[in-house]
Order: C-alpha cells, then structure tokens, then sequence
C-alpha cells in the first residue's frame, strides 16, 4: 500500500486533478456548436499525464536537492527507485503521446511540446534565473490552449491562459524562495538566491498587481459577466491582499508553502470564475 501511495504521490495528485479540470473548463468556456465530449476527456487526461511525467523527471534531476527540501517525497525517501521512477516517466509520457492521436494534429505537437519543455525544464533551464520559471509558467497557461484547440476554439482560452501563467509565475518565485538552501547546496541559482529576498518580494508584489489588473479587466470589457466578478472581488482579490502582507510579515518556509497553496487555490477559483462568469 505505501508503494502505491509513493507512484501516486510522486505524480502530485492535486496538480493532476487541476490540469485535468483545467482543459475541461478551456474547452467549455471554448466551444461553439456541438460539445465534442469524448475528445475534450482524452485531452484532460492527455495533459494530467505529460503533467505528470514532468513532475517525476523534475524530482529524477532534484534528487539531491529533495533530500534537504523534501525528504518526505517518494524519491528522496527510498520508496520508489531512480530506475522504477525512469520507468515510470516513459510509461506516462508514451501513453500521452498516443492517446493525442484521437483529438488532433495539432494537440500532438503541443504535447510533444510541453514534453520537452519540461525535460529541457528539470535538465537545465530551473538553474537559469527566472528563464525556468517563466518556461513552467508558459506551460501552465498552454493547458488552457491545449483546451481550446481541443474544441477548435482557441479564443475564449487565451484570456484565462494569461491568467494562469502569471499566478504560476508568483507562486514558481514563492516556491523558488522556500526551497533557496537545497537549491543552492545542488548549484541551481533561482531568482531569489541570486538578487536576494526583499527583490523577490518586491517582484511577487509587482506581479500581484498586475494580475488584479489582468483578472478585473475581462468583467469591464464585458468578456465574463457578474457572477465571475463575484468570485474574484469574494475570492482571488482577498486572498492575494492577504498573500502580499502575509509574506512581508514572515518569510519562513512554513509560511511560504503556505502561501504556495493558497496560489493554488486561487487557481481553482479562478476556473470557477471562468466557468460561471462565460
């Protein structure tokens, strides 16, 4: 039992089930004319698993690291193999691949896409300054593409696309912040460990920003209606003025993984608002 909770832990359950939702919610604020149900159900399983595969080569190339930020993680604790974990990667990776067959071209290119990314990703890209972070971002905000081409509808995706990459920004330098001394002891120089804390908080503010900015402009415009600016003025708005004191107050790890999840969610809400406010 401990065995499979470690294959299912290492796939990080909860970011699977929020990709999956994720391109069922691009391609539901997407479509026009028929819903094409069984295409849009293999591209959110499609892309929960290419998600997955690139969180078992990240923990593969963090090992080392994991061992002093994450002891607890299925690799680090000895409960899955480097050999079973590899194995593990190409299964998901291969099944992925072939699925995308059935949904189009164009989704199997994007897919072999954000495969290389997040090898290229988790080989060197994480070592370089921000350039990591703003690869992971993009491929967040691609889930939602990877939606919207699902339906042939990209347009409606692009907006909530934006949305994504830039709270997956935040919360990549919050993430980057906690886990500053294992990364170091490994050699990966994250944008905190090299310009220092109060720069990195300093940006997360920026772009904090920026994303209420990002996320009220679509309900001025008319693009989503009431009920999306509900969620965001109840939800996201609050959360994030309670995220930029929270981390000018303390910038513990503890604190700092709690601000990660609370991103998360905002991520979460942030399809709700979509989905409701279409």
């Amino acid at each position: 039992m401990n065995k499979i909770s470690a294959y299912i832990k290492i796939i990080r359950p909860n970011n699977f089930l929020i990709t999956f939702l994720t391109v069922i919610v691009a391609s539901l604020v997407s479509y026009k004319g028929e819903f094409p149900s069984v295409k849009v159900m293999i591209a959110a399983l499609t892309a929960s698993l290419t998600m997955s595969a690139g969180n078992i080569i990240n923990d593969i190339f963090d090992l080392n690291g994991d061992r002093i930020n994450h002891p607890e993680r299925s690799l680090p604790s000895g409960m899955i193999s480097l050999q079973y974990a590899y194995i593990y990667y190409f299964i998901l990776s291969a099944v992925s691949l072939f699925l995308s067959i059935f949904i189009s071209i164009i989704n199997i290119e994007i897919n072999l896409l954000a495969l290389f990314l997040l090898y290229l990703y988790s080989y060197k890209l994480k070592r370089i300054p921000l350039i990591g972070n703003l690869v992971v971002s993009m491929l967040t905000g691609l889930v939602f593409i990877y939606g919207g081409i699902a339906v042939n509808n990209i347009y409606y995706s692009i907006i909530p696309a934006m949305f994504a990459s830039l709270i997956n920004l935040i919360r990549e330098i919050i993430k980057d912040m906690e886990d500053t001394k294992g990364d170091m002891q490994q050699g990966i120089i994250s944008f905190p460990s090299k310009f220092g804390f109060k720069i990195a908080k300093n940006a997360i503010v920026t772009l904090n920003i920026l994303l209420i900015l990002l996320i009220v402009i679509p309900y001025i415009n008319g693009i989503y209606g009431i009920y999306y600016f509900a969620v965001i003025l109840i939800f996201i708005i609050p959360s994030i003025v309670y995220l930029l004191i929270s981390l000018m107050k303390n910038d513990s790890r503890e604190n700092l993984n709690k601000l990660s999840f609370i991103l998360k969610l905002d991520m979460v809400f942030g399809l709700i608002a979509v989905y409701v406010g279409k």
